[in-house]
């Protein structure tokens, strides 16, 4: 008997020194938070799009081009774009995968983020500022949940590769990338702080 396995889900992760990201994120922690306080239109989208919290992903999307700190840290997540793309053996040609979008998130206590995507995208992200004891990670969902039909549940305690729910833990200085077209979500802040975040897409072409 042999069974084998094809069109695998790929969650790459990393995460910067202890003292490279406390450095680091000490600075991106006051611009972030500075921007909640400055960005009028992204409060604006926030109170209708993200009830809350606040996010600059409609207001305040290209921080990586105007923010010297934003820059430093799209230096970091280039390296690591570049390994997981080479680990998804993907054809780029000439045409290397460039940030197109890198956008600030802050979710109080109580604010979640629902199910979603990014689309035309190729390579999508998120890298931790700040998680408070409790908060949340990020929720993937299985790509083919919606085709199961008659499939039974899974056991309780089934290997991960074979749920149809997946949460990667959050922690400050972390780095997640995925491929754009993964649906996930972030649970409900049950921390006592605000968890910070940063997102960002790469396209290719």
């Amino acid at each position: 008997m042999t069974i084998r396995s094809f069109f695998p889900t790929r969650i790459y992760t990393a995460a910067l020194t202890p003292a490279r990201a406390a450095a680091l994120n000490a600075r991106l922690l006051r611009e972030c938070l500075q921007l909640s306080h400055d960005d009028t239109a992204g409060q604006k989208w926030s109170r209708r799009n993200y009830p809350g919290g606040f996010t600059s992903y409609a207001s305040a999307s290209h921080m990586h081009r105007v923010s010297p700190t934003f820059d430093a840290l799209r230096r970091v997540i280039d390296r690591h774009v570049k390994r997981f793309a080479a680990e998804l053996q993907f054809d780029l040609g000439e045409a290397p995968l460039s940030m197109t979008d890198c956008w600030v998130n802050v979710m109080p206590p109580g604010v979640a983020h629902g199910l979603h995507l990014h689309p035309l995208s190729a390579i999508s992200g998120t890298y931790y500022v700040r998680v408070p004891r409790g908060a949340p990670g990020l929720k993937f969902e299985d790509p083919r949940l919606d085709r199961y039909m008659g499939a039974p549940p899974r056991k309780a305690d089934a290997d991960e590769r074979n749920r149809a729910w997946i949460v990667m833990p959050a922690k400050p200085g972390a780095l997640l990338l995925f491929e754009s077209w993964m649906r996930h979500e972030v649970a409900a802040n049950t921390g006592r702080d605000v968890r910070v975040s940063i997102s960002f897409n790469y396209g290719w072409g």
